[in-house]
C-alpha cells in the first residue's frame, strides 16, 4: 500500500521502518538537515535493546503534493506542534488519517480536518510505545522499544468497522507489529497522562535524571497515578487500556509497576524512555500538564495529596523553560 508518515522523529521513524519492512510504498515527510540525511543515507535506526541496526530507503518529501494520493496517512507529531498540520492533513488525498501521539483535544482536531478536507476521510487516533533520540550529526536514530512494537488505536469513541480494521492490519501484515483496538481513544489519551505526568514531575524534580530519585519518590509516582485514575473514574471517564489502573494499586501488578519504576531510574533504557523525552519535549509536557489540570479542576474536592505533593517538588514551568529551552 501507499503510505505517508507525516513526521520523522523517533516514533515516526520507527513506524516508517515497520511499514517499509512490511513491503509498503512508504513516504516520509521531513524537513531541514534531517531530510537531507534521510535522502543521502537512508533511514538508519540503531535498535538499542535488540543490539542491531537497520537501513531503509523510503521516499522523502518536504511538503505534501496535491497530485499525490495515499492509502493511509500516519500523522506523528508532538502535541505542541500537531495543530499546525491540520490543514495539510485536510488537503492530502487519502481515505484514512491516523493521528499518533499525545492529544488532549482530539475531537476538535478531527472536526477541523473534516471541515476542510478535500475528500471523505476517516480520522483515527493512536499511541505507539516507542522512545529514543535522534543524532543529528551522525544521522542515526537510537530507538528503545519492547518486542516488534505495538499501537493502541481506535476512533474517537468507537472501534473502527471491520473494513477499516482489515485495511490497517494489512498495512502491517508480516511485520510482527501489533494493533490493539481501543473503544474510546479520547478516554485512552486522557488516561495515558495519569500514568505519564507523575514520571514527568519527578524527572524535572531530579534535574532531568531519575537516577537520583529514591524509593519513597518512586512510590509516590505510583500513588499519584492511582489518585489520578480515581479522579478520572469519579468523572465517568472509562479507564483504558481496560483495568490499567490496577498496576497502581496494592498487589502483584502494583509491585510489578514499582519494579518498572526502579528499572526506569537505573538503566539507560529507562533514561531513553522517560528522562530523554522530558528533557527534549518539555514544551509538549507543559501543554499536556496544563490540559490535564483543567480536567482535575472539574472535581476540585477529589483528594489528590500525592499528586499535588509530587508536583510541588518540580521547578516551575518558567524555570523548566529557561533550563531546557537553551539546550
Amino acid at each position: 500500500m501507499k503510505v505517508l508518515v507525516y513526521g520523522s522523529g523517533v516514533i515516526g521513524s520507527y513506524l516508517a521502518h515497520v511499514l517499509y519492512s512490511a513491503g509498503n510504498d512508504v513516504t516520509m515527510l521531513a524537513r531541514g538537515k534531517w531530510k537531507e540525511q534521510l535522502e543521502r543515507n537512508g533511514l538508519r535506526i540503531r535498535h538499542h535493546l535488540q543490539r542491531r541496526e537497520t537501513l531503509d530507503h523510503p521516499a522523502v518529501i518536504e511538503e505534501i503534493s496535491a497530485d499525490q494520493a495515499y492509502d493511509v496517512v500516519f500523522a506523528v507529531m508532538p502535541y505542541n506542534r500537531i495543530g499546525a498540520i491540520l490543514e495539510p492533513l485536510a488537503a492530502v488525498h487519502t481515505p484514512l488519517v491516523v493521528m499518533v501521539g499525545n492529544n488532549m483535544n482530539p475531537a476538535e482536531m478531527r472536526e477541523t480536518i473534516l471541515e476542510k478536507t478535500v475528500c471523505p476521510k476517516e480520522i483515527l487516533f493512536a499511541f505507539q510505545t516507542t522512545a529514543g533520540k535522534r543524532d543529528q550529526e551522525s544521522g542515526v536514530l537510537i530507538c528503545e522499544r519492547m518486542g516488534t512494537g505495538n499501537m493502541d488505536i481506535g476512533g474517537l469513541h468507537a472501534i473502527p468497522d471491520e473494513k477499516t480494521r482489515k485495511q490497517l492490519e494489512a498495512v502491517f501484515n508480516g511485520s510482527g507489529y501489533k494493533l490493539h483496538w481501543q473503544p474510546d481513544m479520547e478516554a485512552y489519551l486522557i488516561c495515558h497522562l495519569a500514568a505519564v505526568l507523575p514520571i514527568c514531575y519527578l524527572t524535572y524534580a531530579c534535574n532531568g535524571d531519575l537516577r537520583s530519585a529514591n524509593g519513597k519518590q518512586r512510590k509516590q509516582m505510583r500513588l499519584a497515578s492511582r489518585e489520578a485514575y480515581g479522579m478520572l473514574k469519579s468523572q465517568g471517564i472509562p479507564i483504558l487500556p481496560a483495568e490499567d489502573e490496577k498496576y497502581y494499586e496494592p498487589g502483584v501488578k502494583g509491585a510489578l509497576m514499582q519494579f518498572v519504576y526502579f528499572l526506569m531510574s537505573k538503566t539507560q533504557m529507562g533514561d531513553l524512555i522517560a528522562c530523554a523525552h522530558c528533557r527534549n519535549a518539555w514544551e509538549e509536557m507543559e501543554m499536556l500538564d496544563r490540559a490535564f489540570e483543567k480536567i482535575i479542576a472539574k472535581t476540585p474536592a477529589f483528594p489528590m495529596p500525592d499528586w499535588n505533593d509530587l508536583k510541588k517538588t518540580m521547578p516551575s514551568w518558567n524555570a523548566i523553560r529557561e533550563q531546557y529551552g537553551k539546550k
